[in-house]
């Protein structure tokens, strides 16, 4: 019998794949017909911070910087293209394993490694499938939000949200219960953008993504105490010589953008509030 995650149409995850290799392809372009001494910092950005990074961006525009170039992927991918030796100045990972392997592959700048913030994760549901109002938190709470449907999470062995999200059920005993029902994606946000279309029956995602989202409504909170802390991690890739790279890590966990990461979702690490 063919399971949810069996069921997912190949010409889907193809598209996907395709997609990710055409804008990994365009930042190769940008850099490669661009002088160091003229071109601003190259990012790489886990999605899930994408409205955050978008809003700093154009904030560091208007200050008189020049604006970063940022691709947005999984962690799992932006490591993989790093240590492949994709061109980049900056990294942000929302993963403390990944971002270990490349630093032990000597592919970050020594020093400039630094955590910006946490994030929790919640449980939606399509908000045309929810009625009535406000949010949970306990465990029994969470047992119904996911039950008796199909729900999206990141890929459980390799996208950092899934196995946070694995991590979570297991603490609180609902892994054995949901694991077939569950369909894997490459990113937080696909799990993010199926919800939202109402393709699957629940997912479980950053309580950022949730926030940037008008589609779903969270209807479910997991405790922070059942998954590893979520920190996401910056630094400079070895190599880089993009200007104002290191000015613009500094930026990112400034007085100036901490307001923006909080306002978009992320939970601000002691001492940043």
């Amino acid at each position: 019998m063919l399971t949810a995650v069996d069921r997912i149409p190949a010409r889907r995850y193809a598209t996907r794949v395709f997609a990710r290799l055409l804008a990994s392809a365009a930042v190769f372009a940008m850099t490669a017909c661009a002088q160091p001494s003229e071109r601003a910092p190259v990012v790489l950005a886990a999605a899930s911070m994408q409205g955050a990074l978008d809003e700093i961006s154009g904030d560091w525009e208007k200050q008189g910087h020049a604006r970063p170039v940022i691709s947005y992927a999984g962690s799992q991918a932006i490591a993989r293209q790093i240590a492949s030796g994709a061109p980049a100045d900056l990294i942000l990972l929302a993963d403390r394993d990944w971002m270990d392997h490349l630093e032990k592959g000597g592919h970050l700048t020594s020093g400039s490694r630094r955590e910006l913030v946490s994030n929790t994760l919640v449980v939606v549901h399509p908000a045309a499938a929810v009625r009535g109002t406000g949010s949970v938190s306990d465990n029994m709470s969470i047992r119904q939000a996911l039950s008796g449907g199909t729900v999206a999470m990141g890929e459980p062995d390799t996208v950092p949200a899934g196995r946070y999200a694995r991590a979570a059920l297991e603490t609180l005993g609902l892994w054995h219960s949901t694991r077939r029902r569950i369909i894997p994606t490459e990113s937080v946000r696909a799990a993010l953008t199926l919800a939202e279309r109402g393709e699957v029956d629940a997912a479980i995602v950053y309580r950022s993504d949730a926030a940037a989202s008008g589609k779903v409504r969270v209807v479910a909170r997991m405790p922070v105490t059942a998954h590893p802390p979520i920190r996401y991690q910056a630094a400079i890739v070895r190599g880089s010589t993009a200007d104002e790279r290191a000015d613009f890590l500094a930026y990112l966990s400034s007085a100036d953008a901490m307001p923006v990461f909080s306002r978009r979702g992320f939970t601000l690490l002691p001492g940043d509030d």
